[in-house]
């Protein structure tokens, strides 16, 4: 009995010391790029976050940390918990974007204490308690509205019309064919929910503001800016300009990251 008791306290020993060297492999005290500033680019609606590649690879050739969150689009709640894991994992300053939904999200997100500045990039930015059918009112229906489709579950998704001549018309035919196929589809109820926070209040701000956007009209876009006093930079583009303007985008965000050192 005694020699089984023994047996069973060593093997509990060699246990615990395995589980603590595998732990101090695992989470090393210094993360890499511990005090770099990150990039975190969220994505919106119809879209996942591959749609932000080119820009990926811009900021990263300026040496910056990037991470490109991928939003499940069920709900704005969702949305931002997803964002949150992401901003959480992050050691130093970070830049967080939105496009077109995506800005609802970091709206509320933006609030968490890495944050250090924030990009709108064709996007939403709601006041507090606002939601995207309160910002809308008032505004022309953007026509690439037409060609928006639900299914059964209350998801909605773009027509390959409405992509290729609407959410990013000023791509070629083979890119936005690729992008109808792959698209997520958002919850339809997610436009009606209101921000608990707007961080843009308390951050420095900068919009991509989109001259030949579809999706949500530009005189919302200069609008929303103006009451976030952004720093505004106008692009005559769809409403996907970190894929027909790459370059123009990563200027932006590389503003935002010299505010955030």
């Amino acid at each position: 009995m005694k020699s089984s008791i023994k047996c069973l306290v060593g093997i509990a020993i060699a246990a615990a010391f395995t589980v603590a060297a595998f732990a101090s492999d695992a989470a090393p005290a210094t993360s890499p790029g511990a005090g770099k500033t990150t990039v975190v680019l969220v994505h919106g609606a119809f879209a996942d976050g591959s749609g932000w590649g080119e820009v990926i690879r811009l900021l990263q050739g300026r040496g910056l940390n990037v991470v490109a969150v991928q939003n499940p689009l069920t709900s704005l709640a969702d949305d931002v918990a997803a964002t949150r894991r992401v901003l959480d994992a992050q050691a130093g300053p970070v830049v967080l974007v939105g496009h077109s939904w995506g800005g609802v999200v970091i709206s509320e997100a933006g609030v968490h204490e890495r944050v250090k500045s924030l990009v709108y990039v064709a996007a939403f930015a709601p006041s507090e308690g606002q939601s995207v059918a309160d910002l809308t009112k008032g505004y022309p229906t953007p026509p690439g509205s037409k060609f928006v489709v639900a299914d059964q579950a209350g998801f909605l998704s773009l027509s390959p019309e409405g992509m290729a001549k609407h959410f990013a018309q000023d791509l070629p035919a083979a890119q936005t064919g690729l992008m109808t196929v792959t698209q997520v589809p958002i919850r339809a109820s997610s436009f009606e929910e209101g921000t608990k926070a707007a961080a843009w209040r308390s951050r420095p701000t900068w919009y991509v503001l989109t001259q030949n956007d579809h999706m949500i009209d530009p005189g919302l876009q200069r609008a929303m800016a103006r009451s976030m006093h952004a720093h505004v930079v106008s692009v005559a583009s769809s409403h996907v300009p970190q894929l027909s303007r790459p370059v123009q985008v990563a200027d932006a965000i590389l503003s935002a990251a010299e505010q955030a050192k």
